[in-house]
């Protein structure tokens, strides 16, 4: 059995942008539905596929577990 790093388990700012991003839009997308507002339910999803962006571009961009502007926290 081979020890391995630990990745961080997405604890980065990448991936808070990301998932801050996606509930929001499913929230949104939720209640428009509720409310039956379909343009904000569109425009929810739309959001959701910005959130995925963002988080891919942030993690290109370095920010993400494997990027060097991330400076991981210490566990006490």
């Amino acid at each position: 059995m081979s020890i391995q790093a630990d990745p961080g388990h997405g604890n980065s700012p990448a991936a808070w942008a990301t998932v801050t991003i996606m509930l929001v839009a499913i929230s949104v997308g939720t209640l428009a539905f509720w409310f039956e507002i379909v343009w904000a339910v569109y425009a929810s999803v739309g959001l959701l596929v910005v959130g995925a962006l963002v988080g891919w571009a942030m993690a290109k961009a370095g920010y993400g577990v494997a990027g060097p502007k991330y400076m991981p926290k210490a566990h006490s």
